[in-house]
């Protein structure tokens, strides 16, 4: 299994009917807790018999069965976001229960199953740790520069010029970081300057 994890590109929803239960899991990217809250807030659905969900943000995470017997939804739901090697990711799963009782074990594996097929479905990009470099190009290097950025998965974040060349902001994944530097060193045959950014200063 690959150690690659990853997020969703956008909201993403799937629905199963099961032993005449409806349910609906409404999957979504979330870089913060406070995003997580926010999208169980905004898809939390009254009507609902139990709003169940679970999220995982880095290292924290949390689940609720809201309702159902401890331990047979939200911690199945979490179990599906990890499962499907998801991060920075929140799933509700609301049922409309339909008159059958699932049992707890039916109970796990709807929950679990409806958010691993939802996880499934979606669009996803992987999470790549991204250093941030301030680089200080003399003009005539910048040509060249510009050319390879997309070899190295640049971003450009701001460009500035000066008297004497650009000052760039980038950002890009972290293990292809000394590599750029190298090939930024020789191409401006050392004049150019490298300063790697704190992304923690706000």
């Amino acid at each position: 299994m690959s150690d690659t994890l990853f997020t969703l590109n956008a909201v993403s929803t799937h629905v199963e009917e099961i032993k005449k239960s409806r349910f609906e899991a409404v999957a979504a990217p979330a870089t913060s807790v406070e995003q997580a809250l926010k999208h169980i807030e905004a898809h939390n659905d009254p009507t609902a018999t139990h709003n169940c969900w679970a999220w995982r943000v880095g290292d924290d995470y949390r689940f609720n069965d809201a309702g159902e017997p401890a331990g047979t939804a939200g911690r199945p739901i979490l179990q599906a976001i990890d499962g499907q090697q998801c991060d920075q990711v929140v799933v509700l799963v609301k049922r409309w229960f339909g008159g059958v009782k699932l049992g707890t074990g039916g109970l796990v594996r709807a929950y679990g199953g409806v958010a691993a097929q939802c996880l499934r479905l979606a669009k996803k990009t992987a999470l790549v740790d991204k250093v941030s470099l301030e680089l200080h190009c003399p003009f005539p290097a910048i040509s060249r520069m510009q050319a390879c950025f997309s070899d190295f998965s640049v971003e450009l974040d701001a460009e500035e010029f000066d008297e004497n060349g650009v000052l760039w902001r980038i950002q890009l994944p972290q293990k292809s970081q000394k590599e750029f530097s190298q090939f930024f060193a020789d191409v401006t045959r050392g004049q150019g300057l490298v300063e790697q950014l704190d992304d923690d200063i706000d």
